[in-house]
């Protein structure tokens, strides 16, 4: 069954989500680990995948509704679909302006993205597998306003922004691995 075919019932959105969190925890781990040296300085490359990052995620956004479309509303996945979206011209915008701006918004996204994972994983409880989401929801609203006030740091660096992705990826895999049980039917 492709990810890109809505899955019937609990037992086959569970199966798409599982596919789901393990491509974004190994993605999160890549993008941080290809980022690490460029935590310093704000380069071309650099730039590219500060606005990857939150494109990545509206992709993620768009594979989940068309998943879980079976098992509840995808609204608010629309509603992350547009703030990543939103978010990656954003950090477009921001890259021109330097890191303290880039850590603005990336901040803003993290605060806006997480409240939403976070309002998402509740109802998804029965699923199971949830609970690293709904964590991650709410270290996220931390973490974005963590970055903002480190913006006004003397020597602002992106080292934060990275270190966001690796446990962000991390939560993604733990929640992959606890759906297995849902994905299999029992």
């Amino acid at each position: 069954m492709s990810t890109l075919t809505a899955p019937t019932g609990i037992t086959g959105t569970a199966s798409a989500l599982r596919r789901l969190y393990f491509v974004r925890f190994a993605f999160a781990i890549v993008w941080a680990l290809v980022m690490f040296p460029m935590a310093a300085r704000l380069g071309p490359v650099a730039s590219v995948l500060l606005v990857l990052y939150p494109l990545f995620d509206v992709g993620a956004a768009v594979v989940d509704a068309r998943s879980s479309r079976t098992t509840g509303s995808p609204v608010l996945l629309y509603v992350n679909m547009a703030i990543s979206l939103v978010a990656a011209l954003g950090v477009a915008l921001a890259c021109t302006s330097g890191i303290p701006a880039v850590l603005r918004v990336w901040g803003a996204w993290a605060i806006a993205a997480g409240a939403v994972q976070l309002i998402v994983a509740v109802p998804r409880r029965s699923l199971g597998g949830q609970w690293p989401m709904i964590l991650s929801g709410g270290i996220s609203v931390l973490a974005g306003a963590s970055f903002i006030a480190s913006a006004g740091a003397s020597e602002p660096t992106l080292t934060s922004a990275i270190g966001y992705a690796v446990p962000g990826g991390i939560f993604f895999l733990v929640s992959a691995l606890r759906l297995g049980r849902t994905a299999k039917g029992n």
